[in-house]
């Protein structure tokens, strides 16, 4: 989708500070994090939300929990723990109309979140 900010940092338009990358999943840093860590993982393909899931999309979320699992590990939050989020729709706090899941961690985070 050539007006979404995350398809351009896939296709390389936008920089971002990646921290994984494979042909279907891409990590980087959040330009405002929320936390000492704090790592955007998304699809490379473009899927607004997680309610434009389909059937054949669902590997991707289990792509995305694998890159979770090694990126925390790679940042050294795996021991201590962290928190991975997906927002959905506006009230959900979905800022960017692609799918994509917040890790966050390097400190204790508190709940409810603020």
């Amino acid at each position: 989708m050539s007006d979404c900010v995350f398809c351009k940092i896939v296709s390389g338009e936008l920089p971002s500070q990646k921290v994984y990358e494979d042909d279907r999943v891409l990590a980087f840093e959040d330009i405002s994090p929320a936390a000492p860590v704090h790592v955007l993982i998304i699809p490379k393909k473009h899927i607004p939300s997680i309610m434009h899931l389909k059937e054949e999309d669902l590997p991707l979320i289990q792509d995305i929990h694998r890159v979770g699992q090694q990126v925390a590990d790679q940042l050294g939050v795996s021991q201590k723990g962290f928190r991975l989020v997906n927002n959905c729709g506006e009230d959900g706090g979905q800022t960017v109309d692609h799918l994509h899941y917040h890790l966050l961690g390097g400190r204790h985070l508190s709940w409810p979140p603020g």
